[in-house]
């Protein structure tokens, strides 16, 4: 499901005045002295740094994560997957009886391996049974009959009902589950379920979906109460929002209604992108609004999102805004040396540049691991995009990109790394994080 249109802003500074005099570097090395925000942990163990992989539409699959993951990211986020797709068939995620693409869609977002943990499932929607339905069965890993979770959906009253879910991340254990899962859980699953109230794309917008819902907050908190009622309350639920549609007072009170509601409801954070649906992905973000809505609210674990281009403006950001950690999103992509960069800086050291030996390592293992994920053919599809973006750490970016746009198999991706990449003293993965995959499980749901 695109949440991305074709119309962006260049990579640029966000709306922050005075930010520039922020010293990122003294940000990270006193964050690291005291450790992140203490709720994180509390929530998600594993998000022991204040930055993860956000969800990128026809980007993040199993492959960009598990690159980034040896990287540093302490947690990624799937691209948004419609409620509808993941019920259609009642097959299963990767077999569901839909085209072709879809079914693709749904592999990529599974959790795949060992290393792709904790992951968080993000969903869209219009229809509050369709997406607590489609919710649950993420959760469970199609851990029910074939039927049951469209009976779920589109069945009289199966769903469990709202209950008081709400879980304050200072308690040592999570509240009591609220729906009933099959006796047997699964061996991998979704650390969190994340629902997307923000998407700007137009057609999503036309369908209900996504940002839509900022401009009916009845609707927003009915799919928000629907989720929540049906997720097992041990796994933490998550809302991703833009700062409201438009810049009109009314849909900034909007706004406020849904974000309210999404911690009254039990939500353990939000996710907040500092531009409005409206803007798309058209100007700066604007960072004021995030330091004011974390200044009005410091007993909300609040995420920000928007215009983190390099490792400086996630520490930026932090300190700016007061958010409790940053959603990289397209910073990320073709850059998964952001995370590392991030936990030395955390370490108190300066960020390292990656070196040609070490860009070859990460763009072969970034094309196996795709290979693994999609076959060959659409593998080298998808890496020609990747390649375009990881080109700019070269020391001749545009020839790099003209022969990345010619790749069409594994032979022309080898001859691109033997040509631009020297291939002595090719490192294992980046920091010692993990050895290199050689397959990427795919587990049908």
């Amino acid at each position: 499901m695109s949440c991305h249109g074709n119309n962006a802003t260049p990579p640029g500074p966000a709306e922050a005045p005075g930010a520039d005099a922020i010293d990122p570097a003294s940000v990270a090395s006193d964050l690291g002295r005291r450790g992140p925000d203490p709720r994180l942990t509390r929530i998600l163990p594993a998000l022991d740094a204040p930055f993860f992989q956000a969800g990128l539409a026809g980007y993040s699959d199993a492959a960009m994560r598990i690159v980034a993951r040896r990287h540093g990211a302490p947690l990624c986020v799937t691209e948004a997957l419609l409620d509808r797709m993941l019920l259609g068939g009642g097959r299963g995620f990767d077999k569901a009886d839909l085209a072709r693409r879809d079914a693709d869609l749904l592999a990529d977002n599974l959790p795949h391996g060992h290393e792709d943990h904790p992951l968080v499932g993000q969903v869209i929607g219009s229809d509050p049974d369709e997406m607590a339905a489609a919710a649950l069965k993420m959760v469970e890993q199609g851990g029910r009959g074939p039927r049951e979770y469209r009976d779920l959906a589109y069945g009289d009253g199966t769903l469990p009902a709202y209950a008081d879910t709400r879980w304050n991340p200072g308690q040592s254990e999570p509240g009591a589950a609220v729906s009933s899962a099959p006796s047997q859980a699964p061996r991998q699953t979704f650390a969190a379920i994340d629902v997307n109230l923000a998407c700007p794309v137009k057609k999503i917008d036309r369908k209900s979906r996504g940002g839509h819902w900022l401009t009916e907050p009845d609707g927003a908190v009915a799919i928000l109460k629907a989720v929540r009622a049906a997720v097992p309350a041990e796994i933490p639920c998550s809302v991703k929002l833009r700062r409201a549609y438009d810049d009109t007072p009314d849909m900034a009170l909007r706004f406020e209604r849904v974000f309210a509601a999404a911690y009254e409801l039990g939500y353990a954070w939000t996710t907040v992108h500092a531009r409005t649906v409206e803007q798309r992905y058209v100007g700066p973000s604007r960072w004021t609004f995030l330091r004011d809505l974390c200044a009005r609210h410091p007993d909300k674990v609040v995420f920000g999102s928007g215009d983190v281009w390099s490792v400086h403006d996630i520490f930026r950001m932090i300190a700016y805004t007061g958010v409790a950690a940053v959603s990289v999103a397209r910073g990320a992509i073709g850059n998964p040396w952001i995370f590392r960069q991030a936990r030395e800086m955390l370490a108190g050291r300066p960020p390292s540049a990656p070196t040609l030996a070490e860009q070859r390592a990460a763009l072969r293992h970034h094309f196996d691991l795709s290979v693994a994920l999609h076959g060959e053919h659409h593998a080298a599809r998808m890496m020609r995009k990747f390649g375009i973006k990881f080109a700019q750490h070269h020391p001749t970016p545009d020839a790099v990109k003209a022969r990345m746009i010619g790749v069409a198999g594994t032979a022309d991706w080898l001859a691109v790394l033997d040509e631009f990449y020297p291939p002595d003293g090719e490192p294992t993965p980046a920091s010692g994080l993990g050895p290199p995959a050689q397959t990427v499980p795919v587990r049908a749901g």
